[in-house]
């Protein structure tokens, strides 16, 4: 964190977006839209191409293991070229706000490449997580920039039920690797929380996950009935429903204002007056 390399890849990242940006605003709609969907399709493209270079060559576990849409970038660059070309406005919500959110986040703090400090070797596959990562945030800030969709502060609630079906589909991807056996089975322990965690979907097993499980209700902590019965054990998927609406509707709502505070402005005036007229009604 902060040293040369880390501050390389952030205005990297920053500095794409801005040149993307002025190359393309002058561009025709057509254009813009050609450009940008291409780059989601080699998203998509590097993704099984990281089979190709290291640690994913040579160590056939992990390439069977992370071949496969098991996390919320994963699944996102999977489905971000499908959810451009829709024209479903709620969608192209999440692709914005969680695009936007997970992106920056990751960038910022990349833990992935941390892990890979001492392991030039696997150098190739920072780079690509950068380029991946960068994607995920510059695409949709410029699909709303170009006015190719319009975010509204009024569907930011919709945003946490998309994750949730977002990550119903990264737990399918998880247990068809389980049961197709390119990953282990889960052993015998009840409370084990699963081969790949990477989402929490099996529960939180880092201090991010732990902060963000003091959102989580105990009743979806606690196994209810059986011979474990009153054992900490959170239920999968489930623990999250709770924590992922109390996070994002906020911070989706915020990054809205920045887009679409004129209708918010005016949504509010006019509730206001509504207010007013029924107060002075009932008087």
């Amino acid at each position: 964190m902060f040293n040369f390399w880390y501050f390389f890849w952030v205005i990297l990242s920053g500095g794409s977006c801005v040149g993307l940006y002025f190359l393309l605003r002058n561009k025709t709609e057509k254009t813009k839209k050609a450009v940008l969907f291409s780059l989601l399709l080699f998203a998509l493209a590097l993704h099984f191409l990281k089979c190709f270079f290291p640690p994913y060559s040579v160590d056939k576990d992990r390439l069977y293991r992370d071949i496969f849409f098991i996390n919320i970038c994963a699944a996102n660059i999977f489905l971000f070229p499908f959810i451009f070309l829709s024209k479903n406005d709620t969608a192209k919500d999440y692709m914005f706000f969680i695009g936007v959110l997970s992106g920056i986040l990751s960038v910022l703090l990349p833990l992935e490449p941390i892990k890979k400090v001492d392991q030039m070797a696997e150098w190739l596959d920072v780079v690509r997580f950068y380029v991946h990562h960068s994607l995920l945030w510059i695409v949709p800030l410029l699909m709303v920039l170009f006015k190719i969709h319009t975010v509204s502060w009024k569907r930011v609630w919709r945003v946490p039920g998309c994750l949730l079906i977002v990550m119903l589909f990264i737990m399918f991807n998880q247990i068809l690797q389980s049961e197709l056996g390119f990953v282990p089975l889960r052993s015998g322990d009840l409370f084990a929380i699963g081969y790949k965690n990477t989402s929490y979907i099996w529960g939180p097993d880092d201090s991010i996950g732990y902060l963000i499980a003091k959102l989580c209700p105990d009743i979806f902590k606690t196994i209810p009935v059986g011979e474990f019965a009153g054992q900490v054990k959170y239920w999968p998927w489930v623990w999250l429903i709770i924590p992922a609406h109390i996070v994002l509707i906020p911070l989706s709502f915020f990054l809205s204002l920045i887009f679409d505070f004129p209708a918010f402005k005016a949504d509010m005036v006019a509730c206001k007056k509504k207010i007013q007229i029924k107060i002075g009604g009932v008087k």
